[in-house]
């Protein structure tokens, strides 16, 4: 062993450490403790802690490619045993300065109670967590030499166990009325899995990921090649149509609960879709968008209230959406005409102004007699159908809605031959149109003349101009279609609540949409879709660790720019880029847009 490997060993165990130490001082572990992944045995707060020690071992042990396993596991060990060395420091003090809470409040009886194990003496016990560390160190190290396919089954097999039992709350919700009382009970603890349950999911995953990297995954190539073209088509629409099922009966699985939490989601991928034409298609940086779904939703409530700001005669919610679209874009067109000459940050910034003049319009008394100011608008109508096409759809869905009665659930409100999408299962159904005419209509602009020209504009808008592409044009137009996107998700926004104030359009919106776009990957539709339940729908399952979200976002972006700066699901345009820029182009796998 050579110094200066035993130093970079030293340096990332310590650094390992102080993140360590940092999750701790911020809180998180002792937040995240409450929340068991096995009931009883082991928390998310608990993960949290001894992650990074596994993480460090098996980090340093890879740098180590050129020396024997046991060199690699007694630099894993002194790596592991080093990220416990500062919340060893942190005890210490703590035992001397009494009052430790006084400058740092969140190092509470319980954060060290977490830290020593619960051990009496907390010195002892501060000890053995640096012995727990360094074993997990040598497991970190033990990592490195096995095979990939089995280290990636293993790990994804853990990540399902400890998400299943992360969720389990809510899975309880979801399978007690489907199973026995005896079968929740073999399954599910006072909070979280059992045992068992947690080692037959991580074994079963583990398996047949491992089945599927070996053998599973060339089976289904072949059969795919040896497929006819008409065999392949019909494959193509079986599939679609087995999945255009699951998404019908999805609310009845979900309840009320996570279909609240999919509507949310749904309403970012609709302003997803609709930002990716200007940012992911076209480069134009966009952080005011917020604008379009402010103007979507004061609209339609202007257009639906019945309260003293709306119009004399209120419209109906589906007669107002068009209205809500076509004003939205006109806002686009508007706002789109100062900023043509613009490019990269200075664009960013005059949209963030566009979005701040709106927010500050709504609540301001310049409009309050119009459009409610900070008091806001209330007694907006929900979507509904009545007349002879509600009639039909209720004899329809009757036989549906008396099956989806046994779990307390419904896809039929309102008077007898009026369908009312007002609770979140029924309020899904709407959300899902929107996104899908909006998905064909995005996937359809990618394979356009239109979206080429914005993707040229992207790589370089000189070019694109010398080549004889009207880049002023082709702005205005991803300008205006992509506020059109965000005026349909305010709309529904504004009848899903039934009344909007002016702090329901916050700058962060604009932040979270980009994000969401950012780690999923610029220019692809599957990576919005992902990326929305990434960022909007998993901290929505975790409400209770809520403070923590913008910290999880700010890592999320940080992790993503240095680990796949592509995103999860790249377009097959980015990951060209992405591969050109790093060396010689490769295949590229197909389905990325």
């Amino acid at each position: 062993m050579n110094q200066s490997s035993l130093r970079e060993t030293a340096r990332m165990g310590l650094i390992a450490g102080s993140v360590i130490l940092s999750v701790c001082m911020i809180n998180i572990v002792e937040s995240f403790n409450q929340r068991d992944i096995i009931s009883e045995v082991f928390t998310l707060g608990q993960l949290l802690l001894f992650a990074g020690s596994l993480i460090v071992g098996y980090l340093v042990a890879r740098n180590l490619s050129g020396e024997r396993l046991p060199t690699k596991l007694i630099h894993g060990a002194l790596a592991g045993a080093l990220a416990g060395v500062p919340l060893f420091i942190l005890i210490l003090i703590s035992r001397v300065w009494v009052n430790i809470r006084e400058a740092f409040i969140n190092v509470s009886p319980d954060l060290i109670s977490i830290i020593t194990l619960g051990q009496e003496n907390a010195v002892v016990g501060s000890l053995e967590l640096i012995g727990i560390f360094g074993l997990l160190g040598i497991v970190g190290a033990l990592a490195t030499i096995i095979a990939d396919d089995i280290r990636s089954s293993v790990l994804l097999g853990l990540g399902w166990a400890i998400g299943l039992g992360t969720m389990s709350e809510i899975l309880v919700n979801i399978l007690r009325p489907r199973l026995s009382r005896d079968m929740m009970d073999r399954i599910f603890g006072g909070d979280g899995l059992q045992r068992n349950a947690f080692i037959v999911i991580f074994l079963l995953i583990a398996v047949i990921s491992f089945w599927w990297n070996k053998d599973g995954r060339s089976r289904y190539k072949n059969i795919q090649s040896n497929m006819t073209a008409q065999q392949s088509r019909r494959a193509n629409w079986v599939s679609v149509t087995l999945f255009f099922i699951f998404l019908m009966i999805l609310p009845s699985l979900l309840g009320i609960y996570l279909s609240e939490i999919f509507n949310n989601v749904g309403l970012y991928i609709l302003m997803g879709l609709g930002l990716n034409i200007a940012v992911g298609m076209a480069g134009l940086l966009d952080l005011g968008y917020v604008t379009n779904f402010a103007v979507g939703a004061y609209i339609m409530a202007l257009l639906t209230t019945s309260s003293e700001y709306g119009v004399a005669d209120p419209i109906s919610f589906w007669i107002a959406i068009p209205i809500c679209v076509i004003a939205a874009m006109f806002t686009g067109f508007f706002f789109a005409l100062p900023v043509l000459k613009m490019r990269g940050d200075y664009l960013a910034i005059a949209t963030l102004g566009f979005g701040e003049i709106i927010r500050i319009l709504a609540r301001s008394d310049a409009l309050k007699e119009i459009i409610g100011g900070a008091q806001g608008i209330l007694q907006i109508q929900q979507a509904k159908i009545g007349g002879f096409i509600g009639q039909t759809l209720t004899a329809v869905l009757t036989p549906i809605n008396n099956f989806l009665a046994r779990w307390e659930l419904s896809v039929l409100s309102g008077e007898e031959g009026e369908i009312v999408f007002g609770n979140p299962p029924q309020l899904y159904y709407v959300i899902l149109v929107g996104c899908l005419i909006m998905l064909l209509i995005s996937r359809r602009l990618n394979n356009s003349r239109t979206g080429r020209r914005w993707m040229a504009i992207r790589e370089d808008e000189d070019v694109a101009a010398a080549m004889g592409i009207n880049t002023t044009n082709a702005k205005v137009i991803a300008f205006t279609l992509s506020a059109a996107s965000g005026g349909l998700a305010g709309a529904i926004f504004a009848a899903k609540l039934g009344s909007i104030f002016p702090h329901s359009f916050q700058l962060l919106i604009s932040v979270n949409v980009l994000s969401l776009i950012i780690v999923g990957g610029l220019g692809s539709i599957p990576g919005i879709v992902i990326g929305a339940f990434a960022l909007i729908g998993v901290p929505d399952l975790l409400r209770e660790f809520g403070e923590f979200r913008l910290l999880f976002y700010g890592i999320a972006l940080i992790v993503m720019m240095l680990v796949r700066p592509e995103g999860l699901w790249p377009s097959e345009a980015r990951q060209r880029e992405f591969q050109s820029a790093d060396g010689p182009p490769t295949a590229v796998p197909q389905g990325g847009d």
